[in-house]
Order: structure tokens, then C-alpha cells, then sequence
């Protein structure tokens, strides 16, 4: 017989509620805001410091590589000592690194900065995360907490752009120190409005073997791709390094399958949906990345615009996430998270391909302004659906490991595909010397930024045939309720013998 649940009652948001929810939206705002003040920068960076292109991806890749590589330790660290504590611990060292990196006086230093603030990102973000999904009941109040996440995201990449712009006009410094003192006022928040969460003795230890060979995995991989350029492709270094991410990945998996207390229970995967959308995001983030990348060495070295204008031309996207992703967790709430993920998808190929057309002299609202148009209808559509996705299902004392496996996805998504973009821009500008002539290997790393998006749409399609599954199983239990419904009332409507 099948037993019939019920959903939780719905919350009451108060102010205290509110002010915890906001606090957490913090990190991700710093982040975003991070994550586009720099890319605004790079030029600024490259000039300054004398740095190539492919020395220059290791700003945006280093901070990468410290988040998405030690983001799983992150989420277990959340779930085994408390995700208050981890959270404004790791958020004071986010602020204090971010104020020390304004310093760095060479390009070896700015990198080491960066990712050391990455792995300070790795502890607060999946913190943040399992704060909502854990304080939130499953269903319309998380869907709408989480909307609410992600359109704090947008707010802060939006106001990075215009900051980043406006602060790389007085020195690409400013754009690194501006989110310590940021960090610093959520801490303060922090402390009063976060709920304790006790550490869960009981859950077992830290899988540091398992971290340090994802974490080497990733480091070679990304390695391999940005020294193939020099080395070459079918070099002893290049080959090397690929055999070591090889053997450093396996190895998590063999550790994973081995410790009894794993940085990753492996059995979480067998989740449908959480699995594609870690697959998703990976290329969403990925090909963005890569994307902005492009268009801000488009707009300024190409087309000769300032770092403001720079920000002014990305702008639009940001605040369409920021306008419409508030009402997403609504719109989930009657069709599903399959159906929204897919439309999104599909924005972010139309998009991505558009820009193919750029040209030494574009004008912007007939050729840039379309993509950003529906790369911001993509986002704003498809980051709050995929967070929703990931952590559906999950029970509580495992939503820090959902979490930090979507972070995870999210970061080394970004890493690879900007190594290989970059490489292969770098591969074909070989000799170049004028800025009209690079414009050829731009057009080359957008094709492949589509074909990256291309195959997000892909792995999104997938999801409808386990949505067709879901709904059949869930018509078959509906029967087997109904039938046993019909049998109660005969039997009651029987008169006894």
C-alpha cells in the first residue's frame, strides 16, 4: 500500500529569518562582485604588470582553482564543525586576504592571493548554501530563499561591473581591496543573526587524502592545457602532466571508495538530478567565464573602450538576472526545474552564437547586445533553477557535500574551459601584432564557448526523459492510492453479513 505525505507547512518569515537569509546572501554577493570587478581589470593588470595573456587567466584561474579545489572539504568541514562557525571564519580570512592582495607587487604574488582567497570562498560558500537548505523546508520556501540567493549573485556581479570599471580608471588595486571591507560588514552581521548549528561529532573525520588529490587533479589538468601553448600539445610535459591529473583523479575515487569517512560519499551521485546539474553548471559557468574573458579583450583592446564602457556593455545581463530571478523559485514551484533548465540552455547557445559576429568595427546594439541580452535571460532563468536541482532530495546532514558538489561543478567548470579557450586564442595569435589581427583567434575561443553550451544543452535534454519516468511512476502510485481508496469505501459501504 502506498502511504500519501505531505509537505511541511509553509514558514513564518520574520525579521530574524530575513536578516540570517540576507547575511548568507552576503558571500554570494562578494562573490559575484569579486568575480566581475577583476575580470574588469585584466587589462589594466596585463599592462601594468607586463603579464601575457596566458599568465593573465591565472589571476581568474587561481582564484578558481583554491575555490572549486577544495570546495568538497569546505562542505564536509560545514557538516562536521558547525556551519556557523566555519562560516564566519572563513569570511573573516576572505576579508583579510582581499585586503593584502591590493599589495602584491608582481604577478607570482597577485596569483598566490587569489587563490588563497579561493580557498577561503571554498568554506563560505557551501557554509551559505546548507545554511539555507537546512533553515528553509524543501518545496516553495526553499525554492523561494534560493531564488533569492542567486539574485543576490546577479546584484553583486552587476555592481561589480560598474565598481570595477569605475575603480580600474583610478588603479586595477582598488578592484582587488574593495570586497575586504564589504566581508568585513557581513561578518559583523554575521555574528548576531546566524543560527548556531552544533558540530556533528558523530559524522566521522576529514578525508584530507581525498582532498589533496582532487585538489592535484585539478591543479595538473588546468596546468596541462595553459603550458601545452609553449610546451606543445604532444610534448613530454604536456603528456605528463595529463597522466598525473589522470592518476591524482583516480585515486580520489579509489580513496573515496575506500575511507570510512569519505570527503565525498560517492552513492550521492546516483542522484538523477543532482547529477545533472553539477553536469550543467559545470558548462554554464564554464563558457561564461571564458566569454567574458573574450568580450572584455574584444572591447577594450579591439574596439578601444575604457574599463567603464567595458562594464556599461556587460551590464544589461546582470541586471536582468538581477530583475527577474526573484519570481523563478515561483515558476519551478508548477513546472519543474527540467523544463526551465532546458529553455535556459537553449538562451545560452542562441547567445553564445550570436557573438560570433563581431567584427573590428561592431556596432554594439546590433551585434554584442543581443547575446548579452539572452545570457542574462539565461541566468536569470537557469542559476536558480540548477540550485534548486542540486539540492533537491538531500537530506539535512548531507546538504553541506550537495552544496559544496554544485560549487565544486561551478569552479572547475570555470577553470578548464578558460584554460582551453585561452589556449587556444594564445595558440593562434602567435605573431600577431596588430589588434584587428587577433580578432580571428577571439571568433575561434567563441566557437568554442557555443560548443561548450551546446553540450549543457545536451546533458539538460536528458533530464525530460527522467521527468517523463518520475511522472509515470508517480500516475502509477496515484492508481494504487486510488484503487486501495475505492477498496476501503466498498468494504465500508458492505453491510456485514
Amino acid at each position: 500500500m502506498t502511504t500519501q505525505t505531505t509537505s511541511p507547512a509553509r514558514m513564518t518569515w520574520d525579521a530574524r529569518l530575513w536578516g540570517a537569509l540576507l547575511v548568507v546572501c552576503g558571500v554570494i554577493f562578494l562573490d559575484g562582485l569579486d568575480v566581475s570587478m577583476v575580470g574588469m581589470s585584466l587589462p589594466s593588470i596585463g599592462a601594468d604588470l607586463g603579464v601575457s595573456l596566458s599568465s593573465l587567466q591565472w589571476v581568474v584561474t587561481g582564484y578558481v582553482l583554491g575555490y572549486g579545489g577544495l570546495l568538497l572539504l569546505g562542505g564536509r568541514t560545514a557538516d562536521l564543525l558547525g556551519r556557523r562557525r566555519v562560516f564566519l571564519i572563513a569570511l573573516a580570512v576572505f576579508a583579510l586576504v582581499s585586503m593584502l592582495s591590493s599589495l602584491a607587487s608582481n604577478p607570482e604574488l597577485l596569483i598566490a592571493a587569489r587563490f588563497v582567497k579561493g580557498v577561503a570562498a571554498a568554506f563560505t560558500a557551501p557554509a551559505a548554501l546548507s545554511i539555507i537548505t537546512t533553515t528553509f523546508h524543501e518545496g516553495p520556501d526553499r525554492n523561494r530563499a534560493l531564488s533569492i540567493f542567486t539574485t543576490c549573485a546577479a546584484s553583486g556581479f552587476s555592481m561589480g561591473l560598474i565598481l570595477g570599471g569605475a575603480l580600474t580608471e583610478v588603479g586595477w588595486r582598488w578592484t582587488f581591496l574593495m570586497p575586504g571591507p564589504v566581508a568585513l560588514i557581513v561578518l559583523l552581521f554575521g555574528l548576531k543573526l546566524i543560527p548556531n548549528s552544533p558540530r556533528d561529532d558523530a559524522a566521522g573525520g576529514y578525508d584530507v587524502p581525498g582532498a589533496v588529490t582532487v585538489t592535484g587533479g585539478m591543479l595538473s589538468l588546468v596546468y596541462a592545457v595553459v603550458g601545452a601553448e609553449h610546451a606543445g600539445w604532444v610534448s613530454v610535459q604536456t603528456f605528463g602532466l595529463f597522466a598525473l591529473a589522470i592518476v591524482l583523479l583516480a585515486s580520489f575515487v579509489v580513496i573515496e571508495l575506500r575511507t570510512k569517512h569519505p570527503l565525498v560519499r560517492l552513492g550521492i551521485l546516483r542522484n538523477p538530478s543532482l547529477r545533472r546539474a553539477n553536469l550543467a553548471i559545470l558548462t554554464v559557468f564554464g563558457s561564461y567565464v571564458a566569454f567574458q574573458l573574450i568580450g572584455t579583450m574584444y572591447f577594450q583592446n579591439l574596439l578601444g573602450w575604457s574599463s567603464f564602457q567595458t562594464a556599461l556593455g556587460f551590464l544589461p545581463a546582470g541586471l536582468l538576472v538581477a530583475t527577474l530571478s526573484p519570481n523563478v523559485g515561483k515558476i519551478v514551484d508548477r513546472v519543474g526545474t527540467e523544463k526551465m533548465i532546458i529553455l535556459a540552455m537553449g538562451l545560452f547557445v542562441a547567445g553564445y552564437a550570436l557573438s560570433l559576429r563581431i567584427g573590428p568595427e561592431s556596432a554594439y546594439f546590433s551585434t554584442v547586445f543581443p547575446t548579452i541580452i539572452l545570457l542574462g535571460l539565461g541566468f536569470a532563468i537557469g542559476f536558480p533553477s540548477l540550485n534548486i536541482q542540486a539540492v533537491s532530495g538531500v537530506p539535512d546532514h548531507e546538504q553541506g557535500l550537495a552544496s559544496g558538489l554544485f560549487n565544486t561543478s561551478n569552479q572547475v567548470g570555470g577553470a578548464v574551459v578558460l584554460a582551453i579557450v585561452t589556449a587556444v586564442i594564445s595558440g593562434q595569435s602567435v605573431g600577431v601584432t596588430t589588434a584587428a589581427g587577433v580578432l580571428p583567434a577571439y571568433k575561434s575561443g567563441l566557437g568554442v564557448v557555443t560548443g561548450i553550451a551546446a553540450l549543457g544543452l545536451v546533458i539538460a535534454l536528458t533530464g525530460l526523459r527522467g521527468l517523463k519516468a518520475r511522472r509515470a511512476l508517480e500516475e502509477e502510485e496515484a492508481a494504487e492510492l486510488t484503487a486501495v481508496q475505492d477498496e476501503l469505501a466498498s468494504e465500508e459501504m458492505t453491510p456485514a453479513a
